[in-house]
């Protein structure tokens, strides 16, 4: 184990996004030889960083006919939060905001389900439990911020060992392309290194897991409304999918932005305002140098108003599939029993082959 943790080298920003890019191009060519998986916590409903920064690239690749498989993580709700009364309808809720932003569990290749309802997953972590060292784990910056993030003075078991979970959130289903952040690059090289240990340990000269690749999202870092950090509900800085459109303007009106009266586009030395120019052009696919330009002098209120009507007008669909949805709670879980059937096929045929490679068949 020695020789191997020497080997763990937490992945470098600069090579993953030279192979992001390489991986952009062979999606084009033959989407059908990736397999993603990806999810989110369900800690509440979505807001629009979670829209512009994951779901629509999630969509983007359901719709180039990848194989996608989303878990909703509820088990990892229970490593740094005390409330767990509102987790399954937190699923739910998630649940009808992935089907609102575009997501198609009809497809044949989008399948959503919830974390505790694959046992098979969760019999993957003991056999990668002992494929990292305590080292290891205290060495990974994204559980140190975490904790951090959390506040906790107690630090439970389930908090640490969230990189090996999520190792087998990946590897149950053979998933060889994860969307990630620069934030999960750690996580993500982690994952690799448990996947090659497995191989080389129990699997001979035939791999039994893939060593899955990021894929970083083009998608800008989202800011919330306080214009300092990134857009989080906990935060209070965000702006649900679910907003009703009085909501979303008086959540932006009082949005953060500066004393001067012109508007130009400055992330750096100016990133509150940029950051409302910014979702002013997601929205309406203009840059947000023009939009800034056309603005001028008119001021931050302005620029509030026209955030406000493009957002506003950019959700309207959205917005009405979600409140279709709201209405159909026998669909919702009939979406989440579908994929946890397809998702257990898949995890029990991964796990018959895990006993077989480490000889505890009978």
């Amino acid at each position: 184990m020695e020789e191997l943790e020497q080997k763990l080298e937490y992945g470098t920003y600069d090579a993953t996004i030279a192979r992001s890019a390489v991986l952009e191009k062979e999606l084009l060519l033959s989407p059908k030889k990736f397999r993603v998986l990806t999810g989110d916590r369900p800690t509440g409903s979505l807001h629009v960083g979670h829209l512009f920064g994951s779901l629509q690239n999630r969509v983007r690749l359901q719709n180039l006919g990848v194989p996608i498989f989303i878990v909703i993580a509820d088990y990892q709700v229970l490593t740094d939060r005390d409330s767990f009364e509102s987790i399954s309808q937190n699923v739910r809720q998630l649940t009808i905001d992935y089907l609102a932003a575009g997501l198609d569990p009809d497809s044949g290749h989008t399948f959503i389900f919830p974390h505790s309802h694959i046992p098979e997953l969760n019999q993957l972590l003991l056999p990668f439990l002992t494929l990292v060292t305590n080292a290891e784990l205290d060495r990974n910056p994204t559980v140190k911020e975490e904790i951090l993030a959390a506040g906790n003075t107690r630090i439970n078991a389930g908090m640490y060992t969230y990189p090996v979970h999520q190792a087998a959130d990946i590897l149950f289903c053979k998933a060889n392309l994860v969307p990630v952040g620069k934030d999960q690059i750690p996580h993500l090289e982690l994952t690799r290194v448990i996947a090659r240990r497995f191989n080389e340990r129990f699997a001979g000269t035939e791999s039994l897991f893939p060593e899955p690749h990021p894929l970083l999202s083009e998608s800008p870092l989202i800011l919330g409304l306080d214009g300092g950090q990134k857009m989080s509900k906990s935060r209070n800085n965000a702006i649900m999918l679910g907003a009703t459109e009085d909501e979303t303007v008086n959540l932006i009106k009082r949005a953060k932005s500066d004393p001067d009266r012109t508007i130009t586009y400055d992330p750096t030395n100016r990133p509150e305002v940029a950051n409302l120019l910014l979702l002013c052009s997601l929205c309406s696919g203009r840059s947000p140098e023009e939009i800034a330009q056309e603005i001028g002098d008119a001021g931050a209120g302005r620029l509030k108003q026209q955030l406000s009507e493009s957002l506003n007008e950019y959700l309207r669909p959205l917005r009405a599939r979600r409140r279709e949805l709201e209405k159909e709670p026998e669909y919702i879980r009939s979406v989440l029993l579908k994929g946890i059937a397809a998702s257990r096929e898949v995890a029990q045929q991964t796990l018959a082959q895990v006993r077989k490679a480490m000889n505890m068949e009978i």
